[in-house]
């Protein structure tokens, strides 16, 4: 029985800084050497190889401490599974400043309690995004990645490449863009052609 913290902190996207969670985790009696934590890995993403180094680092007596819930887990499949590894190895789950015991009935049933609300949280902020975007896109400010080249360079490339004189890479340096670039622009004017037919 070993007794010790172990922390983990995690960040969905490399935009984002975990300096305020490992601050936590030291308030909260972690020590800085004994917090692994991921950078850009979703929730959703469950091969995380800090959570991964967390969970060989604890013993049966010792704690994973997180900040949040949502930090660990974002499913309930997923958040019961690492609390039934925990259970098994006798490791408690600290959630901020709340220990839990998951092999206790009543740490189990409060463990799978907030995992469900992590769940509906997390479900909630996809639903709010998807919204946005379909009122952004009714209302015009949602459009997609602009085009490289204007309407007239498009139509310059396809007649120059309808001539049969010049090759895709050839194209790609005419207009100083990439071959892929060439072929939708190619794609995109033939259904111009077509619905104008």
């Amino acid at each position: 029985m070993t007794n010790t913290l172990i922390g983990y902190a995690r960040c969905s996207t490399d935009k984002q800084d975990l300096t305020a969670q490992a601050n936590a985790l030291q308030k909260l009696g972690v020590a800085a050497d004994r917090i692994y934590t991921d950078h850009g890995f979703t929730g959703a993403n469950r091969t995380r190889p800090g959570l991964s180094q967390a969970l060989a680092a604890v013993r049966s007596g010792d704690t994973l401490v997180v900040p949040k819930l949502d930090r660990l887990a974002r499913s309930v499949p997923d958040a019961r599974a690492i609390g039934d590894d925990l259970a098994a190895r006798g490791v408690k789950l600290q959630i901020g400043a709340s220990v839990h015991d998951p092999s206790d009935p009543m740490g189990r049933l409060f463990f799978n309690i907030l995992a469900t609300f992590a769940e509906f949280e997390a479900d909630l902020i996809r639903m709010r995004t998807r919204e946005g975007m379909a009122i952004a896109r009714a209302k015009g400010k949602l459009r997609g990645k602009k085009p490289k080249l204007s309407d007239r360079q498009q139509k310059e490339l396809r007649r120059m490449y309808d001539t049969g004189e010049y090759s895709i890479s050839d194209l790609a340096g005419v207009f100083s863009i990439s071959c892929p670039t060439v072929y939708r622009t190619l794609d995109r004017q033939a259904i111009v052609a077509d619905a104008a037919a």
